[in-house]
């Protein structure tokens, strides 16, 4: 086994709740090894019900932060920062009910577009006193996450999705601002494709804080379906000797009419399973070819 293969819930459902407990069986005969699940809001799940369905399908899961503008370290509202805080402590203590031990996505806050808020200029001295809030925020975090046994892995996004950071070095700047063991940094091919110059580079430039990792195709659909050049991704990240976990985020890709918006989450139609066995078996067959080279 070189990494671990995942799966986003998001795919099955949103929120994914109780009822959708079967779609690990269906994830399980895939290929997956693990869920990637959207960190439940209060009363979405029941933690102890969804550790044991994981487990009775031999799964392991990690998580994925939901920030929104009330609960924001990179807000000049003292009561939204502070809420971004506990926030990520909660993740932290839901991991290690879930047993988890990755909670990553833009744990930064500053959410754009899609969470109501347009872009604009700031001037430097308000992008310096965000830039400290957000470390102060992930340095408060992060010590929880340490005694847990948990990692926070910050995730770079397009410019159309927060207004922090977008490339991989600004999320390098910000782990390393922080610096602390329990957080590092995530990084999302999908993002990567449209942000950094070269997303082999910025994958080594990563190396030494790189702890989780998403492969998704450049329009999103599932792996192999675009033009990303996976063998060079596996190549490098096998170069690099990352082998921890690599989740794939697929959005759905099956209504081309011109209208329907591409970014907009849209419920499954029916069943996906052939699609995403044969994008896992895809990857897990780039990835064990280059890690044989090596």
């Amino acid at each position: 086994m070189t990494n671990t293969i995942g799966i986003i819930s998001a795919l099955y459902a949103r929120p994914f709740t109780r009822e959708h407990f079967g779609a690990f069986a269906r994830a399980k005969a895939a290929g997956c090894d693990f869920v990637e699940l959207l960190v439940p809001e209060p009363g979405e799940l029941d933690l102890e019900a969804t550790r044991k369905a994981l487990a009775g399908q031999g799964l392991g899961v990690a998580l994925a932060a939901r920030v929104n503008l009330q609960r924001d370290l990179a807000s000049s509202d003292a009561a939204c920062h502070e809420a971004g805080v506990r926030y990520l402590e909660s993740c932290v203590q839901i991991a290690g009910r879930l047993g988890a031990t990755i909670v990553g996505g833009p744990l930064y806050g500053a959410p754009l577009v899609f969470a109501g808020r347009a872009p604009a200029p700031v001037e430097e001295s308000e992008r310096q006193r965000r830039l400290d809030r957000i470390v102060d925020g992930l340095r408060r975090a992060g010590k929880v996450a340490a005694d847990a046994g948990v990692k926070l892995a910050i995730e770079p996004l397009n410019r159309f999705e927060t207004d922090i950071a977008n490339t991989t070095g600004h999320g390098l700047q910000l782990v390393e601002a922080v610096g602390s063991p329990a957080v590092g940094l995530m990084l999302d091919t999908f993002h990567m494709n449209m942000e950094d110059y070269s997303i082999t580079d910025s994958i080594r430039r990563a190396a030494p804080h790189l702890i989780h990792f998403q492969a998704c195709e450049n329009n999103r659909g599932y792996v192999g379906a675009g033009h990303i050049d996976w063998p060079d991704v596996a190549r490098t990240l096998a170069a690099i000797g990352y082998r921890g976990a690599i989740t794939l985020e697929p959005f759905r890709r099956n209504d081309e009419r011109a209208g329907v918006p591409l970014a907009q989450w849209r419920p499954p139609d029916g069943s996906e399973d052939a699609q995403l066995a044969h994008s896992v078996a895809f990857l897990r067959a780039t990835l064990d070819y280059a890690w044989r080279q090596q």
